[in-house]
């Protein structure tokens, strides 16, 4: 007897493909209807939510970023930051929908222009401080007048050192050359002039930035080549001491910390997670994805506090992520995860 013919293997391929295709938009769609599929607090479903619509609600000039965070009653919700009141849909997907006003969203290194004025003590962190310097201070790169954060030290798989700090500190948006010199305090905080005596690094390594709306940076990161004798790795007194070796993921209520040279210690919490955010520079905008958002009732971040590491808000100091932008007013900024800053330069923190 003839035996049954075989379906021919593209058409079979063809079937397959479409099968596969639609148990992948059946899970998208469950995993949106059913917050038991997702991560705790719902997150999860608030985050495919706010993935589907960011794109439109960004094309919207009065929208800078969106993110995923919780209500105070627990409830996943997705977030939309702007520079002044927007009306939104209250919900999307099913999820609910809130409008906070952080005013443009910016690079917060101190100014390239004109004296900055610093103190003359180390009490001050715009001062120059006998070597090896604490982290949470004054520095920059010899090729700008302006000034950002020393966020920590870090070191590699061979012992070398770093101070870590971000790209538009260091490498000045991608424009300064790898062994530029590194300098604390930054040239801002010495009037501008420059001393040699103020050297303490070079630039070594920074994953560039992409200045664009449709790019998908994840760090605004660098690090600059020292050595125990010129860097230390606490903060002066009054700080948060030693960050600890050991870093923790962000979540949503998280209280945090960061010390900086402008705005020395500060407080807040962490609001909302995988931000995805349109920021400021003198280069242009760049979108981020990714972020962290730290929220305070006094300002957190301001101009010169570029580069400060966000850490935990208990006596261990676990770090959390690298500060680098701000709304209006410094009570919203915004950090890079911890995680792909370290992974993306080689490095682990230097501390306890």
């Amino acid at each position: 007897m003839r035996g049954m013919e075989s379906e021919p293997a593209g058409a079979f391929r063809l079937r397959l493909g479409a099968a596969v295709a639609l148990l992948a938009l059946l899970v998208a769609l469950a995993l949106l209807a059913d917050t038991s599929a997702a991560r705790p607090s719902g997150l999860q479903r608030a985050i495919l939510a706010q993935e589907l619509s960011t794109e439109r609600l960004l094309d919207r000039e009065a929208v800078v970023g969106t993110a995923v965070s919780e209500t105070a009653s627990g409830e996943a919700e997705v977030v939309v930051y702007a520079k002044h009141p927007i009306s939104v849909a209250s919900t999307l997907t099913g999820v609910p929908v809130d409008v906070e006003v952080t005013g443009p969203i910016t690079a917060v290194k101190a100014p390239s222009k004109g004296p900055g004025g610093g103190g003359t003590t180390t009490t001050s962190p715009t001062s120059r401080f006998t070597r090896p310097v604490p982290i949470g201070i004054s520095t920059g790169n010899a090729g700008e007048c302006s000034a950002g954060t020393i966020g920590a030290r870090v070191k590699d798989g061979s012992g070398n050192v770093y101070a870590l700090s971000n790209n538009h500190v260091y490498a000045l948006e991608n424009k300064a050359p790898l062994g530029s010199e590194v300098l604390q305090p930054g040239l801002y905080d010495t009037g501008c002039a420059y001393s040699s005596a103020n050297v303490f690094g070079t630039l070594s390594a920074f994953p560039p930035i992409t200045f664009s709306t449709s790019a998908s940076n994840v760090v605004d990161a660098a690090i600059a080549a020292t050595t125990t004798a010129n860097l230390g790795n606490s903060t002066p007194a009054g700080g948060y001491g030693t960050p600890s070796s050991a870093t923790q993921a962000a979540s949503v209520g998280l209280a945090v910390q960061k010390y900086g040279r402008t705005t020395s210690l500060t407080t807040g919490s962490v609001t909302a997670v995988n931000g995805i955010v349109n920021v400021g520079y003198g280069a242009g905008t760049a979108r981020f994805v990714d972020q962290v958002i730290v929220q305070s009732g006094k300002p957190f971040l301001k101009a010169g506090d570029s580069g400060s590491l966000l850490v935990t808000g208990n006596t261990a100091a676990k770090p959390v992520g690298l500060l680098f932008a701000s709304g209006s007013g410094g009570k919203y900024a915004i950090a890079n995860p911890i995680g792909p800053v370290l992974s993306q330069l080689g490095v682990t923190i230097d501390g306890k």
